[in-house]
């Protein structure tokens, strides 16, 4: 049991905290590494006001807190080292000048309203204010699969399958489709992508086009040079497989 999980079910806060049980270990897995230090966390999600005070309990004294939540009387819970922030998630100003007011964010946490168009517009407009070593952790995904929220199994438009392209995003070096699939700001500023039961963690670091390096002397010849006709039925496979991608379909056969 780590300290997070201590706090809740032995500490107690004087204030409700409710988390899924599997959460604490997820959190510490991803924060642990920033407590006792200097440390910027916004929390989107403020609600009986529990989880702020377990933040503060976990990083320490030099951890600078921040909270959103729609409900005005949530103001009542900041303290030292904690301010609350009123107003909406899906509203493009309001986070806008909530970018304004606080500084660049080490761990940024979606524990909002939950809601598609919440988490989408949420991670759209915040990502960019995280720190290039930080954290984004968005929890409660399983909303995308409960039609009160705008979810459904492969339904367009969750947060699911939207964050499904990260994982093209993070591989875009690779990709030798450039108008389908380029390099764009996500892969060079994302390191990995972590998903969980409910939660997608995203681990922020400045990233180049990777390589490949040698190492070693090679004591055998493991490639048998092809034949002609080899090289060219190669090539006639290649070419069909070239128009099958086109329309994303399946390759007839490996070259």
């Amino acid at each position: 049991m780590n300290d997070l999980e201590k706090f809740a079910r032995i500490t107690q806060s004087k204030r409700v905290l409710r988390k899924m049980a599997h959460y604490f270990e997820i959190y510490d897995r991803h924060f642990s590494r920033y407590r006792n230090h200097e440390v910027v966390i916004l929390e989107i999600g403020v609600s009986y006001g529990g989880s702020l005070q377990m933040w503060k309990d976990y990083f320490g004294e030099k951890a600078k807190i921040y909270g959103i939540d729609i409900e005005p009387k949530c103001k009542a819970f900041e303290e030292e080292n904690i301010q609350i922030f009123i107003g909406s998630q899906s509203d493009k100003k309001f986070l806008n000048e909530i970018k304004r007011k606080i500084p660049p964010i080490d761990i940024l946490i979606d524990d909002g309203g939950h809601t598609m168009r919440q988490q989408i517009i949420s991670f759209e407009m915040l990502f960019d204010h995280i720190k290039e070593d930080g954290v984004y952790l968005c929890e409660d995904l399983h909303t995308s699969y409960w039609v009160n929220y705008g979810g459904g199994y492969k339904r367009r438009g969750t947060y699911i399958e939207y964050s499904k392209r990260f994982i093209d995003f993070l591989n875009a070096w690779h990709s030798r489709q450039p108008l389908s699939l380029k390099v764009n700001d996500f892969t060079r500023s994302v390191n990995s992508l972590h998903y969980y039961d409910s939660v997608l963690v995203i681990e922020k670091q400045k990233r180049e086009h990777p390589f490949t390096e040698t190492f070693g002397t090679p004591t055998l010849e493991l490639l048998v040079p092809k034949t002609k006709f080899q090289k060219f039925k190669w090539k006639i496979i290649k070419l069909i497989n070239i128009i099958l991608r086109f329309f994303g379909l399946k390759n007839i056969k490996d070259v």
